[in-house]
């Protein structure tokens, strides 16, 4: 994600590359250039404008200490500007009351359906509700089939009256059913449209007015720029919402939402889209994601992405394995479908520091390890254990296996015996789990 910005950025502070101080014409240079890249990511020409004028009046007059660069104290203001731009701090999303209640509110196309059944399964998983979802999209042909599907996926329940067109009388009938069945969290999946019009608002305001809602949620497309912060604009005068959850985070987009609808609408985005996956939503650190748009990576929601599918008892038996130089192929197999469940490998790959410079021009995918797991899987149990018992008669015949050919086979074992050794190396630091999920980026270049 947004990588066209964060070169647009890299290439601004180069600017400052060389000069022993800062004055007012090489940050006048640079930040010049920073406002193009604003305004490249669709950013709308006011909050580009202010949000340079914030960082040239931080940055005149600063005292350089010998031990830093005027680009390194340039990127650091700027670093805490645009964490001010997108909202400080992470908004709290803490489900309360009985039932947690939560109306999804945004244009059609937008994900709206996709995100209901994630807030959903997020409040099932991580905060022990038993969650009901609410198909309040009366208009959209095969909207309450989409949801019902999902629902099916994710193990929820989903509450439709197909023969209703009354969005605000199922909402009604809904919550009265999720109180009778003990469900304590509801999830409205509201109707969207291609532009906003009367009609439509005053049918979302009923079915608010209904429910009462713990949290109003605007869902909003990232890769429509400027008109996704117009949208929410309208959307917050008609409901109010509490946040947004900004979707297509993942994909090819220039990012002018997310870094400007905060400071336009003053509500806080609370969670962003990064995937198809139903567990592909993600908290929006605004810190974190100023630390991705600088080059920076985003390593402390790896380590937490990490957490969450290998628990400490594993990585504590796996680093042992590998200080006893025990790590094994069935081992580097289990540790490739983790990464896996984790999400976009691009994605995650780009967390580490400097590594989306050496990913520009790679194409990697969740079937970017395939081609590894089939070969691992050609191979018995004891060659997995002890690959060092592969010659060539055992290369050929996993080759044919796995559809694959004898140099291919001959790279992945030497690029896991080099990788064994750098894995070794880190153990003894304080690389840990974070260190061995971004060596596996090796295995694609």
């Amino acid at each position: 994600m947004f990588e066209n910005l964060q070169e647009r950025f890299d290439r601004a502070f180069q600017v400052l590359k060389g000069h022993g101080q800062i004055t007012e014409v090489n940050v006048g240079e640079t930040l010049k250039e920073v406002r193009k890249a604003l305004l490249d990511a669709d950013v709308d020409f006011k909050t580009a404008k202010s949000f340079t004028q914030r960082v040239k009046e931080k940055a005149i007059g600063q005292q350089v200490l010998t031990s830093i660069k005027p680009s390194q104290l340039l990127i650091k203001i700027t670093h805490q500007e645009l964490t001010d731009l997108m909202g400080t701090a992470a908004a709290e999303f803490k489900p309360s009351g009985s039932p947690f209640t939560v109306l999804m509110a945004g244009l059609q196309g937008a994900g709206k359906t996709t995100h209901s059944g994630k807030i959903a399964k997020l409040l099932a998983s991580k905060h022990g509700k038993k969650p009901l979802l609410v198909a309040c999209d009366v208009h959209r042909p095969a909207a309450i089939d989409q949801l019902k599907v999902l629902g099916e996926s994710i193990g929820i329940e989903v509450y439709a009256e197909p023969d209703s067109k009354d969005a605000p009388d199922i909402a009604k009938n809904a919550l009265t059913h999720a109180k009778a069945n003990g469900f304590n969290a509801v999830i409205f999946d509201t109707a969207g449209r291609l532009a906003i019009d009367e009609v439509m608002m005053a049918e979302i305001i009923a079915v608010r007015d209904i429910v009462q809602p713990s949290e109003i949620l605007f869902t909003v497309d990232a890769m429509t720029g400027q008109d996704a912060v117009r949208t929410a604009k309208s959307f917050d005068e008609a409901l109010d919402f509490s946040g947004v959850i900004l979707t297509k985070l993942d994909g090819d987009t220039r990012g002018g939402a997310a870094l400007a609808i905060h400071s336009v609408v003053g509500k806080p985005i609370k969670f962003v889209g990064v995937g198809e996956k139903m567990e592909a939503l993600d908290t929006f650190h605004p810190n974190r994601m100023a630390d991705r748009i600088l080059g920076m990576g985003d390593v402390v929601s790896l380590v937490e992405k990490a957490q969450e599918v290998i628990s400490e008892k594993e990585a504590a038996a796996l680093e042992a394995k590998i200080r006893k130089n025990k790590f094994d192929l069935e081992d580097f197999l289990s540790q490739i479908q983790q990464l896996k469940k984790m999400g976009n490998v691009k994605d995650l790959m780009s967390m580490i520091p400097g590594m989306s410079k050496a990913l520009k021009g790679i194409e990697l995918d969740d079937n970017s390890f395939k081609q590894v797991e089939c070969i691992i899987q050609s191979m018995t149990p004891q060659e997995r254990a002890t690959p060092e018992l592969i010659d060539s008669h055992r290369k050929n015949r996993i080759a044919r296996g796995s559809g694959t050919d004898v140099p291919q086979v001959n790279r992945l074992l030497k690029q896991f015996q080099d990788m064994k050794k750098m894995m070794q190396v880190m153990t003894k630091g304080k690389g840990g789990k974070r260190s061995r999920m971004a060596n596996l980026s090796s295995f694609n270049k």
